[in-house]
């Protein structure tokens, strides 16, 4: 039981990110779970596309797009007559589209993923207890071996609303219960409903209030569904009086119940069979009231709980270890900004609350409660909308396109010298270190681009990728060019991200000005400033990175 960097404790999805992301930049990392073998349920299986745009620049993607299966939509029906139908169409620009996948499924991809990178989860490992000390934290496991000490720089608590880590750090978890039951069920069905919608049922009494609900999400399979629905009495249990969320042991529901729900609110006569799995659960609502404490770090249900309505809780925890990696990763090395490891939580609790706030409030009145417009409610629900403008990592600033904070949107129609098809500027980022998009036309000195590229690579110890984005009118490279480039020859990234708006030096296609783009590894803006400024990004990438030749922030 060898001492490690990064001990992340629950090989969940979020763990296992977080792990992966963590080897991924070179950090030695242990990843241990509790219990002896993966659980067989298709728990959280609603795919968001930020999830699957963070999948891509991960290198999983592809094998995440031949599991899952496309949610289309939703189809709603009260006391048995139709209600709305919800499609799930985003805008074009928008790369990946909704998808459902057993959690089973993404979690064996992700241990899969990992051990590409020589790490496995190790099964039957127990946190028992974790003492912090000056440079370290001391933790004690019980492993199949029996008990061990080991210690790591830093731990990662991924170990679900119960967790150890958290309990340990003590932080407060605060929030409410649910007075309902639920139970869910693994099922085909023989209805000939449309293929890849999720069917919402419910029945409101003489007063307008739910007293019966049928909720149903496509699995991959022929007619299969992952349904969930009010508990009938005689499962029914008291609460314990401890955090009551999740599957409960004990209380497995049997098809016959599964099957009664149906008659009463299926929209159309179908039976149930192929029960692969069935529980009990509870939904709570809690939320962490810090997501750090000194060498204890917080991500996932360890940190947010709340209804599943949406499929916002793992794809929220996925996100959670995808901002903290990059971040631990540049501490774990002593490069980092003093601060920067504080930016998780002023980034990520304001998420998880937002979070847990709409999901309890949809859970409680619909989205039809929701105000937005329905293009809005369906970004946001994709966390596609998910920023950290104001953040302690984001300059201030205004205009037109997107603005530090904001995700870094996708654009096509790049041409790259040596490829005869067109490239996706997401193509350009797949990398787990900060990237430079400098837009210019022609006529920009290419001294000037190569000074303000190797400015920045210094202030970021060389972990940055720097391309310049020539304009569409842009027939030939500057001259003397030797940084990687193309051209954005349909315009679409002078479309996604307004080059020449705000820039103080009046930039614009022909005049060999332009600007300059700083991308965090997460994929969001750090900074949007004019060419004309070559020390620019370098000054902002002081935000993340301790300056050269200095020691950063390692705790």
């Amino acid at each position: 039981m060898g001492d490690t960097e990064v001990l992340v404790v629950g090989a969940g999805p979020v763990g296992l990110t977080a792990a992966a992301e963590l080897r991924r930049r070179g950090v030695e990392c242990r990843i241990v779970d509790r219990l002896p073998a993966p659980q067989p349920y298709a728990k959280a299986v609603g795919i968001q596309p930020r999830t699957l745009e963070v999948w891509d620049a991960m290198g999983l993607v592809r094998e995440v797009l031949d599991e899952a299966v496309p949610m289309r939509g939703q189809l709603m029906f009260v006391n048995g007559e139709p209600g709305p139908r919800i499609d799930l169409d985003l805008p074009a620009d928008v790369p990946y589209r909704f998808a459902a996948l057993p959690q089973y499924t993404t979690e064996r991809l992700l241990t899969d993923h990992l051990a590409g990178y020589g790490t496995t989860v190790e099964r039957g490992t127990e946190l028992l207890d974790l003492e912090q000390r000056d440079d370290h934290v001391r933790v004690s496991l019980a492993t199949p071996d029996g008990p061990r000490e080991a210690a790591a720089r830093y731990v990662v608590g991924c170990d679900g609303a119960h967790s150890r880590v958290r309990r340990a750090a003590g932080i407060a978890f605060e929030g409410d219960a649910f007075p309902e039951q639920y139970m869910l069920g693994d099922v085909e069905v023989d209805w000939d409903l449309p293929d890849g919608y999720g069917v919402r049922a419910t029945h409101l009494d003489a007063d307008g209030v739910a007293d019966d609900l049928l909720v149903c999400i496509p699995l991959p399979g022929r007619r299969r569904y992952r349904m969930s629905m009010l508990v009938p009495p005689e499962l029914a249990s008291a609460p314990s009086g401890e955090v009551a969320h999740g599957l409960e042991r004990g209380r497995a529901p049997e098809l016959r119940h599964i099957q009664a729900v149906l008659d009463r609110l299926s929209p159309q006569p179908t039976t149930a069979t192929a029960l692969r799995w069935s529980s009990v659960f509870r939904i709570s609502h809690r939320l962490a009231d810090r997501y750090r404490e000194g060498r204890l770090l917080l991500a996932g249900d360890a940190a947010h709980i709340h209804p599943p309505t949406g499929a916002q809780g793992m794809n929220t925890g996925v996100q959670d270890a995808y901002n903290l990696a990059w971040k631990l990763a540049l501490a774990v090395r002593g490069i980092a900004a003093d601060g920067l490891l504080d930016s998780y939580h002023a980034e990520r609790h304001a998420v998880g609350e937002e979070v847990v706030g709409r999901t309890v409030r949809h859970a409680r009145a619909g989205f039809d409660a929701d105000p937005d417009d329905l293009t809005t409610l369906l970004l946001r629900e994709a966390q596609l909308l998910v920023g950290y403008r104001g953040g302690p990592l984001t300059p201030p600033g205004g205009g037109h396109g997107p603005l530090a904070g904001d995700r870094a949107p996708d654009c096509g129609g790049l041409e790259r010298p040596l490829t005869a098809f067109p490239q996706r500027l997401f193509d350009l980022l797949r990398s787990p270190r900060h990237a430079l998009l400098l837009y210019a036309d022609a006529g920009a000195p290419a001294e000037r681009l190569h000074g303000t590229a190797a400015a920045a690579r210094s202030a970021a110890h060389g972990l940055l990728d720097v391309h310049v984005v020539l304009a569409a009118g842009a027939d030939s490279r500057p001259d003397g060019l030797r940084l990687p480039y193309v051209r954005d020859a349909a315009g679409a990234f002078r479309a996604a991200y307004a080059p020449s708006d705000g820039a103080r030096d009046g930039a614009d296609a022909g005049t060999g000005a332009g600007a300059a783009f700083l991308i965090r590894p997460d994929g969001y803006l750090a900074a949007r400033l004019p060419a004309g400024d070559p020390g620019g990004p370098a000054a902002e990438l002081r935000r993340a990175f301790a300056a050269p030749g200095a020691t950063g922030s390692t705790a």
